[in-house]
């Protein structure tokens, strides 16, 4: 059995943040206080950044109602960062780490964050510093590698399926065309959780578009136009990462902001959502076009979390705490995988950073149509045990008067 490693405990959270990320902040430190090898347990505020500014908070005297409570609560609550840390960034990390007896490191993010743990890992090898560090899965994307789905992204799916139940019904009062542009950077899965507001025949949304598969103008006015004419109205599900036949996404054209990782800030316009309105308006002159950006709003949004969600996003906190101390991985990654069964059943497995770090997985191409403009039945099988139970909808069967 490994000897176990005695010292202080560092956590953090970064990129973007979930209605479940302080699920597995809190699960992390529960498990923490069950292990006596960790003495202090810290919080970095605002990630790597706050550790270099050395804000740092002690989480031990957190009284547990109110983590209980805060563990329930939407968006980071230690404050993230979009930071990927520089050589001369890891040696002031270090410095600190040391300083704080920092022994036992835990980063909550997406794949930049895996890619940030594994950089601060190998710094610390150099100097032949004991210490174990492992990555918390998170991404309402639902891209990292090494995982069938990832913490996050059920309550996101869930949000975006009912808003878009919302916009369907919304489409029906008051006919027309409508689009919501959905986040997904790389991955069409979030745009494709959209499929599962669909209950009745002829329920929207009627065409969906992924970065999995080209976009054009004129395949998107084609499609729309045989939806409008069938229904006499169209709305429309679209990835904010949709791209061109060679794989520029179409709404870098207008957006130049980059993160400190090299991404385009895809989600905080509607730039997007006004240009496929105007293509619609101009090209097919129909006259109720509408265009939706659903922005941040997907990502935090509370009192609509999935059950499912939120029990994962507690189990890989206090795993990633079980595997490091347990000596058996230096470092690592919890990930999450399905069983082969009818019934949803999922278990966990630590794998090596750089399997998760920098890289993202892509939509199959099984769960994507032919036309690439819809799902398939393959893809709402494996989404609609992640949303939890949606609320059921009620139709008036609509039975007619003979006129007088």
């Amino acid at each position: 059995m490994a000897e176990r490693l005695k010292g202080n405990m560092l956590i953090a959270q970064s990129g973007g943040p979930t209605a479940v990320i302080n699920q597995s902040l809190v699960g992390a430190i529960i498990e923490a206080k069950k292990h006596g090898e960790i003495k202090g347990i810290y919080g970095a505020l605002n990630g790597i950044k706050g550790i270099m500014e050395e804000r740092l908070i002690d989480l031990r005297r957190e009284q547990l109602p109110n983590i209980k409570k805060e563990a329930c609560t939407p968006c980071a609550a230690l404050g993230s960062v979009r930071k990927k840390p520089s050589e001369q960034d890891c040696a002031a990390i270090f410095k600190i780490l040391q300083k704080y007896d920092i022994r036992y490191f835990f980063y909550i993010g997406g794949n930049d964050s895996a890619e940030t743990t594994h950089i601060i890992n190998e710094n610390t090898k150099k100097d032949n510093y004991e210490f174990r560090c492992f990555h918390i899965p998170k991404t309402i994307d639902n891209d990292l590698l090494e995982n069938d789905h990832t913490p996050g992204y059920g309550s996101a799916a869930r949000f975006v399926a009912m808003a878009v139940m919302g916009d369907n019904f919304d489409n029906i009062s008051l006919p027309g065309v409508k689009i919501d542009v959905i986040m997904g950077r790389h991955a069409g899965f979030l745009a494709a959780a959209s499929s599962l507001a669909r209950v009745n025949e002829g329920d929207g949304p009627h065409l969906i578009y992924f970065p999995e598969r080209p976009f054009s103008k004129e395949m998107f006015l084609t499609d729309l136009e045989k939806v409008y004419s069938r229904y006499g109205r169209c709305l429309v599900a679209v990835s904010e990462g949709i791209c061109d036949e060679n794989g520029d996404p179409i709404a870098s054209k207008f957006i130049k902001e980059v993160d400190a990782h090299g991404n385009v800030q895809l989600s905080g316009t509607g730039a997007l959502g006004d240009l496929l309105a105007g293509f619609v308006k101009n090209e097919l002159k129909i006259g109720r076009v509408r265009a939706d950006t659903f922005g941040y709003l997907q990502r935090s949004f509370p009192s609509l979390c999935s059950d499912v969600d939120v029990k994962e996003a507690y189990q890989v906190g206090a795993l990633a705490v079980k595997y490091a101390t347990s000596g058996k991985l230096g470092s690592g990654s919890v990930s999450i995988q399905r069983k082969k069964s009818k019934k949803y059943e999922v278990y966990f497995e630590p794998v090596e950073l750089l399997k998760v770090a920098k890289h993202t997985k892509s939509m199959p191409a099984k769960f994507i149509n032919k036309q690439g403009n819809n799902v398939t039945k393959a893809f709402i099988e494996y989404a609609k045990p992640l949303v939890s139970k949606l609320p059921e909808i009620g139709m008036l069967t609509k039975y007619p008067v003979r006129k007088r």
